[in-house]
């Protein structure tokens, strides 16, 4: 069971961008407009630390890394009985993230997680 997954789609795109940039990281905070939207960056270029939850890691075919997902403690707060599903949308999105050069970006689909699949994250 995991918090995180993504679509083909968004493997597709991160696998583009793997290719460019070499190992990924996710992170989402809880700012306002797109600071609430996942963030992708090069691994480790975004610093994490007690402020940050570790969601999981993509394990994405085709890329020899996994991509370590993280989210903010206060985010995360808000989102903790919830499945979240990265997807990639056509559109600019502000800020740093990787993929914003290419006229698309990533979200978040979510659904509630099952009483069984909270009992089973812990």
């Amino acid at each position: 069971m995991s918090r995180v997954d993504l679509t083909d789609a968004a493997a597709d795109l991160l696998r583009r961008l793997a290719a460019e940039h070499g190992p990924l990281m996710f992170h989402q905070s809880g700012g306002c407009c797109d600071g609430s939207a996942p963030m992708c960056y090069p691994a480790g270029e975004f610093r994490t630390g007690a402020a940050d939850v570790h969601l999981g890691d993509l394990d994405v075919a085709g890329m020899h890394d996994p991509v370590p997902v993280w989210m903010s403690r206060a985010q995360f707060e808000y989102w903790q009985h919830t499945h979240l599903t990265i997807d990639v949308v056509e559109g600019r999105g502000s800020g740093f993230s990787l993929e914003a050069p290419d006229g698309v970006r990533f979200l978040i689909r979510s659904r509630l997680l099952t009483d069984e699949e909270l009992a089973e994250l812990g």
